[in-house]
């Protein structure tokens, strides 16, 4: 793979930018990232191996549209600012979720962004934080500065964190997928997550192989799809959660209302795929019910 379809990868956004880098370009490629590269595990379901190589994730962003779950979107996100003279740097982060105690450490379960050099008001030292890995959030970049911020119609703070050293952590909004991601301030690189890459799209008791996830944020919503439940936090934030069990709907929910291309996915493999989804929605529903 010779490097980055620069091109391709603008028009899979369906943005045009131009001229040196910028907070109003960052912004603007961030926002387009996330509304047009849907966060998923889809191709762990349709028996494609991934790396966390960011030249592998570009190129199936300009391929497919697609490019998968947090390694996968940051890498790819990663290389486009890169190429286009942005200073960006990654870090190992660590995601806590919902029903976690309480942050769980060092354990590389994300990669977080930082890009510098972009000095302004807001950001007097010019780091933000870019993240276009986080399912329903970040929706825009932040200042690397404690705040509170809020981003479709979730609260976000950004605040020193409590287990890495001279780190920070966005903590979620209480209606958001996840309690909150500590990131640590040292530059790490792929190879910092390629052994938790594995687990997480391998192991039978990873969320990403047990259950299909397709999810994003919109300037009004935060959008997921967890198997066969689609979850929507809309602009009042109110809560709502629908069965999507029908075969038609299911796709056409997939592609419509969140965005994810699927023109590269055949018939047959379309088959295969709504009998794991249907399944693991089902086998969901009777752990629930006390049934399993």
């Amino acid at each position: 793979m010779q490097g980055i379809d620069v091109r391709g990868y603008l028009q899979r956004l369906e943005v045009d930018v131009s001229g040196a880098a910028s907070v109003e370009q960052l912004t603007l490629l961030h926002r387009a990232h996330v509304l047009r590269v849907p966060y998923t595990s889809l191709d762990i379901h349709l028996g494609r191996p991934t790396t966390v190589d960011p030249l592998e994730s570009a190129d199936r962003v300009v391929r497919t549209g697609r490019a998968g779950y947090c390694f996968h979107n940051n890498g790819a996100f990663a290389a486009l600012l890169t190429a286009l003279g942005y200073d960006v740097r990654w870090h190992v982060a660590a995601v806590q979720r919902l029903a976690d105690s309480g942050p769980p450490g060092r354990v590389a379960n994300h990669v977080g962004l930082t890009v510098h050099g972009l000095p302004t008001r807001e950001a007097p030292d010019g780091v933000w934080v870019v993240d276009v890995g986080l399912g329903d959030a970040l929706l825009d970049p932040v200042p690397l500065v404690p705040g509170a911020h809020r981003q479709g119609p979730l609260d976000l703070t950004l605040q020193p964190s409590s287990v890495a050293a001279d780190g920070w952590r966005l903590q979620h909004d209480p209606l958001g997928s996840f309690a909150g991601v500590d990131f640590w301030p040292e530059p790490a690189g792929p190879a910092d997550f390629a052994e938790s890459h594995r687990d997480l799209s391998t192991s039978p008791t990873s969320g990403f192989v047990r259950v299909l996830v397709v999810a994003r944020p919109t300037a009004r919503t935060t959008e997921n799809l967890k198997a066969c439940t689609l979850r929507i936090v809309g602009p009042d934030r109110e809560v709502t959660e629908t069965e999507v069990t029908r075969r038609t709907d299911w796709f056409d929910t997939v592609t419509d209302r969140l965005g994810l291309p699927l023109d590269d996915v055949s018939a047959p493999e379309r088959d295969v795929l709504w009998h794991r989804v249907h399944a693991s929605h089902q086998a969901w529903l009777r752990e629930r019910d006390g049934q399993a």
